[in-house]
């Protein structure tokens, strides 16, 4: 255990990232992991994308109403003390129905999102 290098890290530590005025996001990265605080006010969208990442979004606060699938048949409203678990690959957008905020879970960490080459969310 003593070559095990541990992390506490504190949310607040970290500055929000502006991504556009209604929506923001804090990152953690581990080496196989990475957490993101999301941070969505009423009427941000998250437009459609997929990525190869499996995805778990945990709804902290707020409601978020998804569109799923390549013709974004399937709908769904995410409330406070739900989770969305999104397999690899999957097509999906969002849309804050009231001001939200969501624990995302990515698996492994998103590159895009590292790299800063994630156009579709800063438009």
């Amino acid at each position: 255990m003593s070559d095990v290098s541990l992390k506490s890290i504190s949310w607040d530590s970290i500055p929000k990232e502006e991504l556009t005025p209604l929506l923001h996001r804090r990152i953690i990265t581990g080496d196989q992991a990475m957490l993101a605080q999301i941070y969505l006010e009423k009427g941000a969208i998250v437009p459609r994308h997929s990525h190869p990442n499996e995805q778990f979004t945990y709804m902290l606060e707020g409601t978020l109403h998804f569109w799923i699938g390549d013709d974004e048949s399937k709908e769904l409203d995410l409330g406070p003390g739900e989770v969305l678990h999104l397999p690899a690959d999957v097509p999906h957008k969002a849309e804050a129905l009231e001001d939200a905020l969501t624990l995302d879970i990515f698996v492994p960490p998103r590159e895009d999102w590292l790299s800063g080459s994630d156009d579709y969310l800063r438009k």
